[in-house]
């Protein structure tokens, strides 16, 4: 089983990532479930989803204290939170940011493998607002190798409609622009 933790802010889509991977891998024959984490937030304020992805039932409904897999849609929160905490030594973090790893390394005192995009000036220039949540599908994608990107364009298509093929484009292109270290 693979086990996500996606940190993102209110109003950036962390929760509707974490769901169009899930409905991917449940696309692609895998079981997955996907929920978010928040109380009364509002726009702006820290939110956490989690997602797992499986070839077997999930029979786990907790939230993910240890994950396989930790994707950072907001770089802001680097310096409020410490979004690499449990992730396994194993791991993954994928960040969006336009520092470079060594400075993300220091900064979370992760040694671990590091994927870097930056999704936001993506996002700005292909789907025309800061939201990262499908360019950083992308990056995951390419992090992991655990979905194609073919695999998401029906859960894309379903979920938004005629402003799918943007949301495509940005996560095609955080697939070829993201740098996996380690």
């Amino acid at each position: 089983m693979i086990e996500m933790r996606f940190h993102g802010r209110g109003g950036q889509g962390a929760v509707t990532s974490a769901e169009l991977v899930a409905q991917a891998a449940i696309d692609t024959g895998k079981y997955a479930t996907a929920f978010p984490s928040f109380g009364p937030e509002r726009r702006g304020a820290p939110v956490v989803a989690f997602a797992r992805v499986a070839d077997e039932p999930i029979r786990v409904r907790a939230k993910v204290y240890s994950p396989d897999v930790v994707i950072v849609l907001d770089p802001t929160l680097v310096q409020i939170a410490n979004p690499a905490q449990g992730l396994k030594s194993d791991g993954v973090l994928v960040i969006n940011s336009s520092h470079d790893a060594d400075t993300l390394r220091r900064d979370l005192g992760y040694q671990g493998k590091i994927a870097l995009v930056d999704a936001s000036r993506i996002a700005r220039e292909v789907i025309g607002l800061p939201i990262t949540n499908t360019t950083m599908v992308g990056a995951l994608v390419k992090a992991t190798n655990m979905l194609s990107l073919e695999s998401l364009e029906g859960p894309f298509n379903r979920r938004f409609g005629k402003i799918a093929p943007r949301n495509l484009a940005a996560m095609k292109r955080a697939w070829e622009e993201a740098t996996v270290i380690g």
